[in-house]
C-alpha cells in the first residue's frame, strides 16, 4: 500500500529521451506557429499586438515543457501549480476570440507534452480550418463597412429629417453619437456612426450630403485595421 502511494506521488514514468523532448517542443512550436499565422491572416479588429502573437507560440511551448516535467507525478504537478499560483497574469484580453486562440495554443502544448501528436495535429488542423471558415462565412464581421460621418448643419427638424432620409438610403444602420455647437452656436457639428449597405456608397453618400445647401464639410472616415510594427 505504501509503495502504491509513493508511486502515485512521485510518478513511475521513465525519463524522457532528448529526442522525445526536442521533438515534442518542435511540434508544439510548428503547430502554434500555424495558429499564429491563421490568427494574423483572419484578424479583423482595429489593431493587434505583436507580443500577443509571440505569447501564443511561447505559451504553447512552455505548456508542453510543463506537461513533460510533470509526467505522472502528483508531487511535481502540485509543485508546479503552486509555483504558477505565485505568478499573477494581469494582462487583459479584450477580444474573446483572442482568448480562444490562446487556449488552443495551450491545449496544443498539453497534447504535445503528453505524447499525443495525433491529437495535437488533428486539433490544430480542425480548429484553424473552422477559424478560416468563420472569417469568410456570411455571418462574419462586416467591420469594413462601418465608419464615422461628420458634417456641419443647422439644428432644424427639416435638416435632420433630410439627413435621416439620405442616411437611410445609403446605410444599413446609423446612429447619432455627438452634437457640438460651432460658429458661436449658429450651427452644429453632427457625428454619426454608420454602417454602409455597400462600401461603394461612400462617394454617393458624400455627394448627396454636399448637394444640400444647409450641410457643409461632410467627412467620412471608414474604419481601417491598423497593425503594430
Amino acid at each position: 500500500m505504501q509503495t502504491d502511494y509513493l508511486n502515485m506521488l512521485l510518478g513511475t514514468t521513465a525519463p524522457l529521451s532528448l529526442t522525445s523532448i526536442v521533438g515534442a517542443m518542435l511540434l508544439s512550436f510548428l503547430l502554434s506557429f500555424m495558429y499564429a499565422s491563421v490568427y494574423q491572416w483572419t484578424f479583423s479588429g482595429f489593431s493587434y499586438s505583436k507580443s500577443f502573437i509571440q505569447a501564443m507560440i511561447l505559451g504553447s511551448m512552455v505548456t508542453c515543457l510543463l506537461i513533460m516535467a510533470v509526467g505522472e507525478s502528483l508531487a511535481r504537478g502540485l509543485g508546479i501549480l503552486g509555483t504558477l499560483a505565485i505568478i499573477r497574469f494581469r494582462t487583459p484580453i479584450r477580444d474573446p476570440r483572442d482568448a480562444m486562440f490562446l487556449f488552443a495554443c495551450l491545449g496544443t502544448g498539453i497534447a504535445c507534452g503528453s505524447g499525443l501528436p495525433l491529437v495535437a495535429i488533428g486539433g490544430t488542423v480542425m480548429i484553424n480550418a473552422v477559424a478560416i471558415f468563420l472569417h469568410f462565412a456570411p455571418f462574419a464581421s462586416r467591420r469594413e463597412y462601418e465608419g464615422l460621418l461628420r458634417f456641419l448643419s443647422s439644428k432644424s427638424e427639416e435638416d435632420k429629417q433630410l439627413v435621416d432620409d439620405i442616411l437611410g438610403k445609403h446605410c444599413e444602420s446609423f446612429s447619432l453619437i455627438a452634437v457640438r455647437d460651432v460658429a458661436q452656436g449658429t450651427a452644429a457639428e453632427f457625428s454619426y456612426h454608420i454602417q454602409l449597405i455597400d462600401p461603394a456608397y461612400q462617394r454617393e453618400l458624400l455627394n448627396a450630403l454636399r448637394a444640400v445647401k444647409s450641410i457643409s464639410q461632410p467627412v467620412l472616415v471608414m474604419h481601417r485595421t491598423t497593425i503594430e510594427v
